[in-house]
This record gives C-alpha cells, sequence and structure tokens, in this order.
C-alpha cells in the first residue's frame, strides 16, 4: 500500500451511506481522514460510533443522553465511541460540513 502524505479530497469521490449524508474518505495507517457533508434530510438515528474533527460549515445540534450540545463553524467534536457516549445529530443549517479522523 502507498502511503499519501497529502489527501486531495477533490479527487476522491463522494459516496452517500444513508439519504441526507455524503462522505469521502481515506484509510490508512488505521485511521480514516473523512469530509462528510450532513443534509436536513438526514433522517434522525442513534450512533455509538467515536467522531473527532470539526466544523467546517453550518451549525449542527447534538443530543446525548444527558443532554444536547450546539455546534457551529469551526468548533471541534470529540466523542468518545460505545454506548455511553450514544448520540443523534441534525442540522440546524442548510448543510454542514465536517472533517474526521476516526476508527475505519
Amino acid at each position: 500500500m502507498t502511503v499519501r502524505h497529502r489527501v486531495d479530497f477533490s479527487q476522491l469521490e463522494w459516496r452517500s451511506p444513508i439519504a441526507g449524508v455524503r462522505h469521502k474518505f481515506l484509510d490508512q495507517g488505521g485511521l480514516r481522514l473523512r469530509l462528510v457533508e450532513y443534509s436536513k434530510e438526514m433522517p434522525p438515528h442513534w450512533c455509538e460510533k467515536g467522531h473527532h474533527g470539526y466544523l467546517i460549515d453550518g451549525r449542527m445540534q447534538i443530543e446525548f443522553d444527558a443532554g444536547t450540545e450546539l455546534y457551529g463553524q469551526g468548533d471541534g467534536i470529540d466523542i468518545p465511541e460505545g454506548p455511553d457516549h450514544r448520540h443523534r445529530a441534525t442540522v440546524l443549517s442548510e448543510q454542514a460540513l465536517v472533517f474526521f479522523i476516526e476508527k475505519p
């Protein structure tokens, strides 16, 4: 496998894992570098995956069992994985663009 030191996201294909979400990603070195575009069409769903990233553009709210957090452009997102940190997001702007570094 060739190791990339520069990831050109413009050369990666958009994929849509669920309605209202599309992403581009590169798996390398046990991590996934992922650019995600969320829209208001994303259906509500609980997630237990960990997410560590940066909200590039837009606004979101993320609901946890203990309450809801609001996120805006320039905010970091740091959600550990597992059922104790389950969460579900709602897009408050037309779209939200987020960069994540995650486990594949």
